[in-house]
């Protein structure tokens, strides 16, 4: 027996997962979901700016916007929680996080949370010039986030940001 013809078939002879006849059913990924019409996502992203009774309709009817994002091209692109980051959106912004919407540090600045921020600028840097949505920065989140976020404005000054927004590529 050669080593192919071994590793092909198990001890009673039966096929292994090569061939998948034992795995068609129950072991099979289910086929995705087509991909979401592309003027539902640029209308659940733009009510992730300002309208929480729009975003709260339009997941309930399509779960599966929570995190889909909006291409506006040229490199910028977001979510309708990055939307309700860079306006300062705090209500839909926790709101969106609570229903498993996927965070991130512009995000999270906006908020507020200290900890967090500083501990990944401390870790990773380079991001103090990372480009949000639009090209707006760090800074212009922390200053979005008004009171709960003073901490985080200051601490980002401190490290020399001054631009609230960067060129996108």
């Amino acid at each position: 027996m050669d080593r192919r013809h071994f590793l092909s078939t198990t001890a009673l002879g039966l096929p292994l997962i090569g061939s998948g006849a034992l795995f068609t059913q129950d072991m099979a990924k289910p086929p995705k979901p087509a991909q979401l019409p592309a003027e539902l996502v640029k209308a659940f992203v733009s009510a992730g700016h300002n309208n929480l009774p729009e975003v709260q309709r339009m997941l309930k009817v399509q779960p599966g916007l929570l995190n889909a994002c909006w291409d506006l091209g040229g490199g910028d692109f977001e979510t309708a929680l990055e939307g309700a980051g860079h306006v300062g959106d705090r209500e839909i912004a926790e709101y969106l996080i609570g229903q498993g919407a996927r965070a991130n540090i512009f995000v999270l600045t906006m908020l507020g949370h200290t900890a967090v921020v500083k501990g990944l600028l401390s870790l990773h840097p380079h991001l103090l010039r990372s480009k949000g949505p639009h090209g707006f920065t760090l800074l212009h989140h922390a200053q979005r986030g008004g009171e709960p976020a003073t901490e985080l404005l200051d601490h980002i000054k401190g490290l020399g940001l001054t631009e609230t927004k960067l060129a996108l590529p």
